[in-house]
């Protein structure tokens, strides 16, 4: 079994993405793909100890990075239904609003980006950069609050409010910061910085993380096939 998964792990194409990486490759792929679906830093690294690597959480969590690096982003989505919310973050002891879409038919996290305020104006730039990236000539939004039909109306999308299909964006959150620990608290270091991990978690997310609710593909996998 374990012979299987070095296996599956290890991919040459992908061989420029552990360049100078001290672990051997196979076991940075096993790091890898156990994080991906599902298995927290700590359990991990955990598994790498028993197969006699230790590396710390950081260490799984670049490995993660650098192969989200080395994968092609998925070209522009056309969706139909698309959930849109917003989450408060700290970040060195000060809120800010990191608002997110997502496609509910393929779950790919279509964009991500972190304000320093909320409200309709931070909501109107949001969708009009999302508008700048993709087809959503078809799409309905799915909101929580009625102010998110003001920025819809402004950037000329359509929406309505929708308190079930659209929970699958409040769970993504969750994810975020489950998996994005300093989150929980408040994220210790520049705006940049944050900015950045919010990025790879996003590629992380569309790219390596399975679905059951995709036959085990990626929301990347679904999109492109």
């Amino acid at each position: 079994m374990l012979a299987d998964l070095l296996s599956k792990s290890y991919d040459e194409d992908l061989e420029e993405a552990w360049e100078n990486e001290r672990t051997a490759n196979a076991l940075t792929g096993v790091a890898v793909r156990l994080h991906a679906t599902g298995c927290s830093l700590r359990e991990t690294t955990t598994v790498l100890a028993e197969l006699g690597v230790e590396r710390s959480y950081g260490a799984v969590w670049n490995g993660v990075r650098r192969l989200a690096d080395s994968v092609p982003d998925p070209s522009s989505a056309s969706p139909t239904r698309v959930a849109v919310d917003e989450t408060a973050v700290k970040i060195n002891g000060e809120w800010s609003w990191l608002y997110a879409a997502i496609n509910l038919d393929t779950k790919l996290i279509l964009d991500a980006q972190l304000f320093s305020r909320h409200g309709t104006d931070p909501a109107a730039a949001f969708l009009y950069r999302l508008r700048e990236k993709h087809d959503l000539s078809e799409a309905v939004f799915l909101v929580d609050q009625f102010s998110y039909r003001t920025a819809l109306a402004r950037v000329g999308l359509n929406g309505r409010v929708d308190y079930t299909d659209r929970n699958l964006i409040e769970k993504w959150f969750h994810t975020f910061k489950m998996r994005v620990n300093r989150f929980h608290n408040s994220w210790v270091g520049s705006r940049r910085s944050a900015r950045k991990w919010i990025d790879q978690f996003v590629h992380y997310y569309n790219h390596q993380r399975p679905h059951q609710s995709l036959d085990g593909k990626t929301p990347a996998d679904e999109v492109l096939n």
